[in-house]
Formats: C-alpha cells, structure tokens, sequence
C-alpha cells in the first residue's frame, strides 16, 4: 500500500510555479500565451489606476496565492483580483479577493475544462468572494461577469461595452476593447 502525503499550505509555498491546493494536492497552472496574458495585465493595470485613486483596496497579479479555508481547496491563484483585506507582507495574502479573474488559456475549452472551471466559481463564492469574471478573448461573449448572489446567471460584456465588477469594485469599469491589442484593430 502506497501513503500519499496530504499537500498543505506550507507545501505550496516552496512550489516555484503557479500553483493552487485543492483536494489536498498541489495543482500546478500552465503559462499563459499572449492573448490571454495580455488581457491578464490590462485588467490589473486598470484595477491598479482604481485602488491608487480610491486609496482603497489592492490590485493583486497573477501568481499571487490566496489561502482559504474550504472543505476542498485552500488556495487560489487567479489571474488579476481586487483584495480589501489586511496585506500580509511575505506571506500568501489571507482569504479570498472580493474580485477574480480567470482568463481563458488554450487548455480552458471544452465540457471537462467548462465543469471545472463552474466548480472554481463555486470555491471562490464559498470563499467569499462576490465577483468573478470569466475573460474569454475568443468568444463574442468577451467577459461573462458571475456574481455569488446570482451565480448561473452572469452579466455578458461585448467588445464596445464598459465592463464591470459590482458590487466587488464599486465604481470601476474599463473598456472591453483595453483587452485587445491595438494592433489587432488596425487594417494594415
């Protein structure tokens, strides 16, 4: 008989990739390409603008740990967030963001990958958060933006309109669009 060792928090902290523990094990998270990288950063730039002119909060990047404390997980590390609590220093910040955001990679399509990722937006609302966008820059429907008080039926931003992260980020909005590279609207 083989003993598995049980992952903990601890674990994870010498893990040199993206990782989350969840089920007790570490999941390591693949890179990202440029698209969703791309669209990645625009989102915690503007978050970023937000948290300095609101001296509220904290735009948190990618790769940043989260622990929580559920039956199943007990870390998150999503791909830009908005975090109100107390920072931590060193340390995996303390419970969930009021804010997450999943960017769709290549490996995030398909009904394994969509049950998943129903189930991650489960956690984070157990956890605590209120929103959490799931940014898809290959669908029309670009950001399907899932509350906890309403979690199957997400507000749908198209390119042109003005996204938002209520009631998680009260007053922020940016432009669909910032999540494209300019040079993909250009002619030549």
């Amino acid at each position: 008989m083989t003993v598995t060792k049980t992952a903990t928090i601890e674990d994870l902290a010498l893990v040199k990739d993206k990782a989350e523990l969840v089920n007790d094990r570490i999941v390591l998270m693949s890179p990202t390409g440029f698209l969703p990288g791309y669209a990645a950063s625009q989102i915690l730039i503007s978050l970023s603008e937000y948290a300095r002119k609101k001296r509220k909060g904290y735009a948190i990047g990618d790769g940043v740990g989260f622990v929580v404390n559920l039956p199943n997980r007990k870390s998150f590390s999503p791909d830009a967030a908005y975090y109100t609590n107390k920072p931590t220093g060193m340390k995996f910040l303390d419970g969930a963001p009021v804010f997450a955001v999943e960017v769709r990679s290549e490996g995030d399509y398909g009904a394994k990958a969509e049950k998943e990722m129903t189930k991650k937006r489960s956690d984070y609302f157990a956890a605590g958060t209120l929103v959490v966008w799931d940014v898809d820059v290959l669908s029309q429907d670009v950001i399907r933006s899932y509350q906890a008080k309403k979690p199957e039926k997400p507000v749908i931003y198209r390119r042109g309109d003005k996204a938002k992260a209520e009631p998680a980020v009260v007053g922020w909005e940016m432009d669909v669009d910032e999540l494209f590279p300019y040079f993909l609207d250009q002619d030549d």
